[in-house]
Formats: structure tokens, sequence, C-alpha cells
């Protein structure tokens, strides 16, 4: 006699499309890290359930999929900010002032390196490049870059994002 499992399934929305998902990897070989891509970016990042139930359903230990997940930087296992602010700290940025940036952006967000604001709107990263060095120093918002920056500028940056 089967016993129900209603009560364990996650019904919500989220829940839903990460079992749609792993319906559709279950039995590819190689769908890990597209299927922790997909499930992160469902999330916004990988709850230690997620990672479990990903192991579970794609018949792996959970150890090798949060050895995954620990592995590649692109994979967050906190909940990371709205929006995601990045600031350079490569050459260029380095001698123009990028640390003074980064100074000021944690000094607005309150938040060090790595840190989101409690309110999930923000998360601080720094960088080695971003790509844009004549426009050092310089940071991105989520795609947006911002160049040509100077301290006092960073604060009023983040007030136009919700």
């Amino acid at each position: 006699m089967e016993s129900c499992i209603c009560e364990q399934a996650d019904l919500s929305k989220e829940g839903l499309a990460l079992q749609k998902l792993l319906d559709q990897y279950r039995d590819y070989k190689g769908g890990l890290i597209p299927v922790l891509q997909e499930a992160q970016n469902i999330y916004g990042y990988l709850p230690k359930d997620v990672i479990r139930q990903i192991a579970k359903e794609l018949r792996m230990p959970a150890s090798k999929v949060f050895g995954v997940c620990t592995f590649y930087a692109q994979f967050h296992l906190k909940p990371r900010g709205r929006n995601i602010i990045r600031v350079c700290l490569g050459t260029a940025c380095h001698v123009r002032g990028g640390a003074k940036i980064f100074e000021a952006a944690q000094e607005a967000l309150g938040v060090g390196q790595g840190g989101t604001t409690e309110d999930l709107r923000f998360t601080l990263e720094t960088v080695a490049c971003i790509g844009a060095c004549g426009l050092s120093p310089c940071m991105m918002v989520n795609d947006d870059t911002h160049g040509r920056l100077a301290p006092e500028k960073v604060g009023g940056i983040f007030e136009t994002y919700e």
C-alpha cells in the first residue's frame, strides 16, 4: 500500500519548476551542472534542501552535488540580493582609486565583500576586471556599468535601484 507523499512535496511555483527540471534531466548523463544552473535561476541560490533533492533525483551522493556547487564560483549557497554590485579592483581601477570605491560601497550598504543587505536588495562583490578600463574606476550594478567614479557618487547610484 502506497502512502501519500502530498505533504512532502514542494507544491510552490519554485518547487513545481524544479520538479519539471528534474524530470527533464533525470536520465541525462552529465546533466548536473545545467540542473544546478537552472535551479539557481529558480531560487536565486541553491538551498540545502534543493541540493539534497537534486542529488536524490539524479541518483548521486549529496556530497558530489555539494562539491560541484562549491567548486564553481557561479553557484551560491546563500541568498543573494536582487541587485548584484561588482566593484572592479583590476589594475587600471586599482591605480585610479578602485579600493576607495569599494570602501564607499561597503559604507553605503553596510556590508562587506560578498555580503548581502538584510533586505536582500544588494549583494556586494569585487572582481578582478570588468573590462571597462577606459572608465576606471568603475563598478557594475547588474548589467549596468558605472564609470569614472568618485567615492561620493557611489551611494547615489544605489538609490536608483529598487
